[in-house]
Parts: C-alpha cells; sequence; structure tokens
C-alpha cells in the first residue's frame, strides 16, 4: 500500500509509525517484573499492568472496525463501554509476561488486518462504542495515538520529548480544533517555539494569552500529560486550565 487516499492519508507510512512505536512499547514492558505491572501508573487508579491491558484490548477493537470497513458487516469495537472497562479489570493483574505476550500478539493481529485493507475501504464510515462515526482511517490514527500517548501513561522513563515530530504537528492540529469547538476551552494562543507553529482555541479580540513552548510541551499539557511547568505564559499570570480530553 503506497497511494495515498484522497484526504491525504498514507496507509504504508501510518503502519510504520504504528509498528514502530509499538515496538518501542514492548520494549519498556519486557522490562517490567511482576512487581513493575502492578505498580500505579500515571493515570488516576490504573496500574502499568491496566494500561498495557488497554493497549491491547484497543489492538482488537481497532481490528474489528478495519473488518467492519473492509468487508461492510458491522461489527461492534466493543460490546459497551462497560464491557470495554471490564475487560481492562480482568487483565491488569496478570504477570508481566503475560501481559507483554498479550500486547504483542494483539498488536500483530491489528497490523494483519490493516495489511487486508483495500485503499477504498479506509473511507468507508465506522461507529466508535461511544457512538463517534468516522471513516475506518480515524481507526489507523487513533491506534498511533493510544500506543504513543499511553506509553507516557506507564511512567517508566518514555516522555512526551520523545513523541515523533509528526505525530506532534498533526496531534496538535486536531487538539486545537477540538478546543475551539467547545465552550469550556479557554481561549488561548499557543506558539510552538522549536518549529514556529501557531495555533488559536477560540480567541477573543486578541485578549487570549500567548503560551510558548516545544510542541511536545503544548500537547503533553492539553492533553493532560504535563502540568506545563516547561511552558511561558505571555499575558496572564498563571496558565490557563485545559478541560479534559483523552
Amino acid at each position: 500500500m503506497t497511494a495515498e487516499t484522497d484526504a491525504g492519508f498514507d496507509p504504508a507510512a501510518t503502519l510504520d509509525q504504528i509498528s514502530a512505536a509499538t515496538a518501542q512499547v514492548l520494549d519498556t514492558a519486557a522490562q517490567f517484573t511482576d512487581a513493575d505491572a502492578r505498580a500505579p501508573s500515571l493515570l488516576p487508579n490504573w496500574s502499568r499492568g491496566h494500561v498495557l491491558t488497554h493497549l491491547a484490548r484497543n489492538a482488537d477493537g481497532g481490528r474489528r472496525l478495519l473488518i467492519w470497513a473492509r468487508t461492510g458487516v458491522e461489527m461492534a469495537e466493543y460490546p459497551s463501554v462497560a464491557a470495554r472497562a471490564e475487560e481492562i479489570e480482568a487483565g491488569a493483574g496478570r504477570s508481566a509476561d503475560e501481559l507483554v505476550v498479550d500486547l504483542r500478539d494483539s498488536a500483530a493481529r491489528f497490523a494483519a488486518e490493516y495489511r487486508r485493507m483495500p485503499l477504498a475501504a479506509w473511507s468507508r464510515t465506522v461507529r466508535w462504542t461511544r457512538g463517534q462515526e468516522h471513516p475506518a482511517a480515524r481507526a489507523a490514527d487513533s491506534r498511533l495515538c493510544e500506543v504513543l500517548v499511553h506509553h507516557v501513561d506507564l511512567g517508566a522513563g518514555y516522555t512526551p520529548a520523545q513523541w515523533p515530530a509528526e505525530f506532534v504537528d498533526a496531534m496538535l492540529s486536531r487538539v486545537v480544533a477540538s478546543f475551539s469547538a467547545r465552550e469550556d476551552a479557554p481561549a488561548m494562543r499557543l506558539h510552538a517555539t522549536d518549529t514556529g507553529a501557531r495555533h488559536d482555541i477560540r480567541p477573543t479580540a486578541g485578549l487570549a494569552p500567548m503560551i510558548h513552548g516545544t510542541g511536545s510541551s503544548l500537547l503533553a499539557w492539553l492533553m493532560g500529560r504535563s502540568q506545563g511547568a516547561d511552558l511561558v505564559a505571555e499575558g496572564c499570570p498563571r496558565l490557563p486550565e485545559p478541560p479534559f480530553l483523552y
């Protein structure tokens, strides 16, 4: 798969990015002892075992969405939000080795189904568990985001500064668009000091504060993965408080 879809989505390039991110998180998880796997993650009330189990079940859910797009036969990502939570809880207490094998095997199943997708199938609309409907290409972007962001959530040395630049640029634009459509998001202007990129979130007559920082630092803060200690706020005494996103 080397051609791009009409929307500019390149399936082969995205799969390469997913595979590289998955290899990195597997390398991290392979170093865990059983005690490490049961230690708290950076997410409230979740151990590292919860995070790794979530990543495995997310691969299975994404694979089901791809099957739907490829075959035209509706297939639920998960039976329900509650069933998703139950699966994560049920798998979180497994040994470190079991968690790694599950993550590796589920990622391989996802990649195998991904490679079966004809180009036209990426534009077919599928529905996520919470009711959102998007082209199937979003399942690829979503999987990349899940792996990269939850790698940080493991709290095992991998940080937002290690996110690939392509991911940071694309995701920052998406987060800005999402917040711009929300009434609970504070007005602000963002300046990525490493790339020069600038973004506006619901600016009001030029009065919105300017937040300076690297693209990865801005993204981590907006996504709730950083307190923003490495950001500089201009035009306000403290950083605004972004609403919950992910």
